[in-house]
């Protein structure tokens, strides 16, 4: 697969242009996404799948820059929503909203109304009280929505507790043991047509084994739906593919996990559908930092960058791991082991603990490594720090696709009274 971001010499690289040269000209910290990285993923998706129907909702949750929905929808990519917002910006990037599934625990009246009048493919489902209310929404709209029933298949990821979705003590979906019962319930809603089954059972994983197995049971649900004479059409199995974060994880070949699983689906009539997200941009993207200072106390020593827990929350959240590397490699720094850590005032803003990291002195540049995926997505204004530019880069050229904030966006919509 193409690695998007790699030295040269003393250089640290994005395709064919120097990330020291873009973080001097638009400044730190910044977040820079390869295209290149990010189409090569959606690709090893798509033509792995090509012997089956199959559809490839990328996730938008994981980035939601317009210009990557625009590059991804120019790709053939369609995408899985969980909010209006999400709906909205699908729609301002060119995508036909008849590739588009609205997934989410909790959608609200306006937000099925609005997905109704654009038109979006389905909904996927997680209660049966959600399945009442877009039934009557869309008998007050004329109109039929086509739905799955998300189900939680009681599967153990092994992830992070945070992002794992697919035990029954999890909010999301309709427990295994449940779910064809309300399938049988759903069939008397008249403006619902029930043409799917979804699942996701969580976010970063290694290992494959509890995807095949989620897949296993939903392939048995799914004839026992047929079965009962529900035309179940298709089979929405989420995302969740997991990337390096740490130089010793081995993630998941895209193209090798894709083509263990076609054998599954091989003369079922049945359309399959994932929702990658982190393994499409997760590792096309850097975030650009500046050493502000070097601090040392009687145990610890700090390196001071400019970069936050409002750029990057992960670290923060998860007790996440993220490579930090130098843009230039100088072999005079030698390591140290040292906190990384920005300017906000919590003791959990911190990029790195106890990390053996270049020595280096305030002023130079380093890269947060794989920050493509809830980076730029989870960063916030606290502490009344603008949120960083975005970068595109393509070859040799490269693009601001979103600018830095100032302080008057800050303040944008607020009154004085």
């Amino acid at each position: 697969m193409y690695e998007a971001f790699q030295y040269r010499g003393h250089d640290f690289y994005c395709e064919d242009v120097a990330l020291a040269d873009i973080a001097e000209e638009a400044g730190t910290p910044c977040y820079v996404y390869s295209a290149t990285a990010i189409l090569d993923r959606f690709r090893a998706y798509d033509e792995t799948f090509a012997d089956v129907p199959h559809r490839i909702l990328y996730a938008v949750k994981a980035n939601f820059n317009l210009s990557i929905l625009r590059l991804l929808r120019d790709a053939g990519a369609g995408f899985d929503i969980v909010s209006g917002g999400e709906l909205y910006r699908v729609r301002q990037a060119g995508a036909d909203p008849a590739r588009v599934v609205f997934s989410g625990v909790g959608k609200t009246a306006r937000e099925i109304e609005f997905a109704l009048r654009e038109g979006i493919h389905s909904f996927n489902c997680e209660s049966e009280a959600e399945l009442t209310l877009i039934d009557a929404l869309a008998a007050r709209a004329g109109k039929k929505a086509a739905v799955s029933v998300r189900v939680n298949p009681d599967v153990n990821p092994e992830t992070h507790p945070y992002i794992s979705t697919g035990l029954r003590e999890h909010k999301f979906g309709i427990d295994i043991t449940q779910v064809e019962e309300v399938y049988t319930r759903a069939r008397q809603l008249r403006n619902v047509e029930l043409k799917g089954v979804s699942c996701h059972i969580g976010s970063q994983l290694l290992d494959t084994d509890p995807i095949h197995e989620a897949v296993d049971i939903m392939l048995r649900l799914v004839d026992r739906l047929r079965g009962r004479g529900i035309p179940v059409t298709h089979l929405d199995l989420g995302g969740g593919l997991g990337i390096k974060y740490k130089p010793e994880e081995r993630p998941p070949e895209i193209r090798e996990f894709i083509a263990e699983l076609l054998e599954k689906f091989r003369g079922r009539k049945l359309t399959v559908m994932v929702e990658p997200g982190r393994s499409i941009v997760g590792d096309a993207g850097v975030l650009l930092t500046r050493v502000l200072y070097r601090k040392s106390s009687l145990s610890k020593e700090f390196i001071v960058v400019d970069a936050a827990m409002t750029d990057l929350i992960r670290p923060a959240l998860y007790g996440a791991h993220h490579e930090i590397v130098p843009l230039r490699r100088r072999p005079e720094f030698g390591e140290i082991v040292a906190d990384v850590v920005g300017p906000v005032c919590e003791t959990g803003d911190f990029l790195a603990r106890d990390r053996k990291i270049a020595n280096v002195p305030p002023g130079e540049l380093l890269a947060v490594c794989a920050a493509g995926a809830y980076g730029f997505a989870l960063a916030s204004n606290y502490n009344s720090r603008p949120r960083p530019p975005e970068v595109l880069v393509e070859g040799e050229r490269w693009r601001v696709i979103r600018r830095r904030e100032t302080y008057e966006d800050l303040i944008r919509g607020e009154e004085l009274q």
